[in-house]
């Protein structure tokens, strides 16, 4: 595997302008965007955006270019519940046209070179190692699938590795991390907080540039980046890695040595052989990211004299070792229910019900009561948000033993569901369920609706002119014929990372 750090500006702009780049949450995979990211590249290729900006006429009756900053709801915001109650994480599918741009902008040789530039200063200090520059698949696995990998290889082992040579490790992450991204830090990071003083209208930086698209997708808003795209985690790692080779500097003066620090996005470990040094080390971290606008979370700060315990997450620890066997699904399901009460959302939690669908896909009848196994399977779900496709998936496998039940069941659902807020992704994969035998059956989230109206729009286009207005109005991002093969219970390459045959422990 390789990071996008090696690639060529061509490399890396074919990188960011797939679809598995453009959103990086599930969706159902009749949802297609990659002939419309092709064809708004096709017409910006060596074309500014703003040539595309439509005009308007101002009070003394001349005539003004549009800019979508002015524009609300430029962004379609993807809101999906975190925890079952009153949290939420704001996914965005970003304008397509303003994604487009800003790949183009970022990918363009001179701008690419001042970025890996910058970053081979951000990764200077041996004792800073970063993990989360995105990666590019070069096996059959997606490159989402490559990135847990990635992560397993690099944290969780590298970690326990680390325990040969250090006592003591510091966990931490920042609190809302995109939510609290300074837009103007981009620049600082890119270019230094002077030259982004001396030069703050000046669009040949490429920080500059990046900014002011950024600000273009969230109504002017400087505080903040759009959360769902690889694009936007790289973005993310410019602020970090900045932040990185502030510490680096800061550490340095203080003839700082003996620590290694591990940083996956926002998640921090922290090595060291004294307690007092890992505090004093987080206390410049909390003061540099201060001055970026972030905060760390001081639930999530802790630290330990286990390191190889403490490297491997509790939810995966517990369930390696309590998990048991039993001929009876309701069991299953029972222990699965109880994994999720001690450790609600957790990675273990899809990984026991992936097992569980894995289970059931080839079984032509089931002894046990169908009804039981689905209200324990919602229960798991209303509580544990990120398991909304593998659990759609079991779902849709018992749904096929209701027979007339099926849409009351489905209702029953829907009506728990409504008690808590902004289950847009709950819907868009109970739809995948109803879409074969209920076409048109009713659901709030613009997503789905979008899959019956064509005339549906994700993203407001009235800032751009016809040309590209009618481009993105009319291009359709719903396949039929995929729809047209889907069948009723829905498939594990749908839903899994990897192949249900190959035991990851991830």
């Amino acid at each position: 595997m390789e990071n996008i750090l090696g690639y060529t500006y061509n490399e890396a702009r074919n990188y960011f302008l797939k679809e598995e780049s453009y959103f990086n949450f599930d969706l159902p995979k009749y949802f297609k965007f990659q002939e419309l990211l092709n064809k708004l590249s096709l017409k910006l290729e060596n074309r500014n955006l703003s040539d595309f900006y439509s005009n308007y006429t101002d009070t003394n009756g001349k005539q003004k270019k549009n800019c979508p900053s002015e524009f609300d709801k430029v962004n379609y915001k993807f809101l999906n519940n975190k925890d079952g109650k009153f949290a939420w994480r704001p996914f965005q599918l970003i304008h397509p046209s303003l994604y487009v741009s800003l790949v183009h902008k970022i990918t363009d040789e001179s701008n690419w070179k001042c970025i890996l530039k910058q970053f081979e200063k951000f990764r200077s200090n041996p004792n800073i190692n970063c993990f989360s520059i995105p990666l590019k698949s070069e096996t059959e696995l997606s490159d989402k699938a490559t990135s847990v990998i990635n992560w397993w290889q690099s944290i969780e082992q590298k970690s326990i590795e680390l325990a040969l040579e250090y006592e003591y490790v510091l966990y931490t992450d920042i609190s809302d991390c995109y939510g609290s991204i300074y837009t103007h830090s981009v620049v600082w990071a890119l270019h230094t907080k002077e030259v982004a003083k001396s030069k703050r209208k000046n669009n040949d930086l490429i920080g500059n540039v990046i900014d002011k698209h950024l600000q273009a997708m969230s109504f002017g808003q400087t505080n903040g980046i759009p959360q769902g795209s690889v694009l936007m985690d790289f973005i993310a790692e410019m602020v970090l890695g900045y932040a990185d080779l502030e510490l680096s500097e800061r550490l340095k003066a203080l003839s700082i040595n003996d620590y290694k620090i591990i940083r996956y996005r926002d998640d921090y470990r922290i090595f060291t052989n004294n307690p007092q040094k890992a505090e004093l080390i987080i206390k410049h971290i909390t003061e540099i990211l201060i001055d970026l606008n972030m905060r760390l979370n001081s639930k999530k700060t802790f630290i330990s004299n286990n390191v190889v315990k403490s490297s491997i997450k509790p939810d995966k620890l517990y369930w390696n070792i309590t998990k048991r066997r039993t001929n009876y699904l309701q069991n299953h399901l029972l222990i699965i229910h109880e994994l999720a009460e001690k450790f609600p959302n957790s990675g273990s939690l899809s990984k026991a019900l992936t097992k569980f669908f894995n289970r059931i896909y080839k079984y032509e009848k089931i002894e046990d009561n169908i009804n039981v196994l689905i209200s324990i399977l919602t229960d798991i779900a209303y509580k544990n948000p990120r398991t909304y496709p593998i659990s759609s998936a079991i779902l849709s496998k018992l749904l096929i033993f209701t027979n007339a039940e099926r849409n009351i069941i489905l209702n029953k659902i829907l009506n728990k569901f409504e008690l808590i807020p902004n289950t847009g992704h709950l819907q868009i994969w109970l739809q995948r369920i109803t879409i074969l035998f209920d076409r048109n059956k009713s659901y709030t989230e613009k997503l789905c609706q979008k899959v019956n109206t064509s005339s549906i729009e994700l993203w407001n286009v009235d800032w751009l002119n016809n040309d590209l207005k009618n481009l993105i109005k009319n291009e359709i991002i719903i396949d039929e014929t995929i729809i047209d093969e889907l069948k009723p219970v829905i498939e594990s390459d749908e839903v899994q990372l990897f192949e249900s045959k190959t035991d990851y422990n991830y």
